[in-house]
């Protein structure tokens, strides 16, 4: 280890400790907001995943942090995830010494568990070490504080859909209360095929990081046709569950909900548009791409140790299309009272 490392695990009944974790990421080059420690009272409280919350100190101070959880199921295996339901994971270290130090520990842990792989959903590559599997992209772009700009940066077609959506008579309105955005969003993934979340995340996101998640719907003559979750982390805006109503779609609602996004967090100071992760070849990649953002690729590394093979969570794999067809097709109650019992495992 490390001259003058030390290394510890994360208690959640140790406040003061994670205020120090979060002022490290906060000030990290490397830190995201799915480094912050409020994801460990998602993951272990909501959803009872195991967490190890691993993290270095020299001289009393935070140099490095590694987020895991464990997500065991019959269906889907069982993984060490850096980290589960977020888009960014993996270490953020002062130097290379922190970062191997921790990197070596979370790979004992795998072996100490006994679990089938760990995976890092790292944003820049690993070693050799690690296999890397390339199914992701991630789309960031620069804001600016003028409307006017930010609509010439989307792409002519993308930008007609907002101009549909504005003489639409669209407008958004901000909430505290989720409710109304999870109800856009499960029907817009029952639709797409997916099983949803409990609405408890919404609710529990919102509670865990109150003005850093912003819950906003799109109306058209005060009924809700749109709806996303957003959140924020130094000049960084960050959409990240997003849904529409198909008479919503019709009227050019998920091109408006976004350039409205824009608008309204460069208004606030945010100088980044990170549209998240999606899985090359889907509608939501090209949707990204038609609307200015440049794919980048994200360098999922996986270390395996109770499988021989990578493991293939992904709807693009045919054995997986029959399963969609068929969720599609569900009463909307039904796939949103089975969907939280499959989406809590997906990771």
């Amino acid at each position: 280890m490390a001259r003058g490392l030390q290394l510890y695990w994360l208690r959640e009944d140790e406040p003061q400790q994670a205020q120090a974790w979060d002022r490290f990421v906060e000030a990290a080059a490397g830190g995201s907001f799915f480094h912050l420690a409020g994801w460990q009272r998602l993951l272990s409280g909501l959803y009872k995943h195991p967490t190890y919350y691993l993290y270095g100190q020299r001289d009393g101070q935070v140099v490095g942090v590694l987020p895991l959880a464990r997500v065991r199921s019959r269906l889907f295996g069982d993984a060490l995830i850096s980290t589960p339901f977020c888009v960014y994971g993996g270490v953020v270290a002062q130097d290379l010494q922190v970062q191997e130090a921790l990197l070596d520990e979370a790979r004992w842990l795998t072996a100490r568990l006994n679990v089938a792989h760990l995976e890092l959903r790292s944003v820049t590559p690993l070693d050799d070490g690690w296999i890397n599997k390339p199914l992701y992209a991630t789309f960031r772009k620069p804001i600016v504080a003028e409307p006017a700009a930010n609509l010439r940066e989307i792409p002519r077609k993308q930008r007609a859909e907002v101009r549909r959506g504005i003489q639409a008579g669209l407008v958004t309105r901000l909430l505290q209360n989720p409710d109304p955005c999870y109800r856009i969003y499960a029907e817009s993934l029952r639709n797409l095929g997916t099983p949803v979340f409990a609405r408890a995340h919404f609710q529990t996101l919102k509670q865990i990081f109150a003005e850093r998640c912003e819950v906003a719907v799109v109306e058209q003559h005060g009924v809700a046709v749109s709806g996303v979750l957003s959140f924020y982390f130094r000049d960084q805006v960050l959409p990240y569950y997003g849904g529409a109503l198909p008479h919503g779609r019709q009227v050019g609602a998920y091109p408006y909900m976004y350039y409205d996004l824009m608008n309204r967090a460069a208004a606030q100071g945010c100088r980044w548009f990170d549209f998240g992760r999606s899985k090359r070849g889907t509608g939501a990649y090209d949707f990204k791409r038609f609307y200015g953002f440049s794919p980048q690729p994200l360098h999922y590394g996986y270390y395996l140790y109770e499988r021989r093979e990578l493991p293939d969570l992904n709807p693009l794999n045919p054995k997986y299309q029959r399963f969609i067809a068929l969720w599609r097709r569900l009463p909307l109650a039904v796939a949103n009272g089975l969907g939280p019992l499959l989406a809590r495992n997906l990771g």
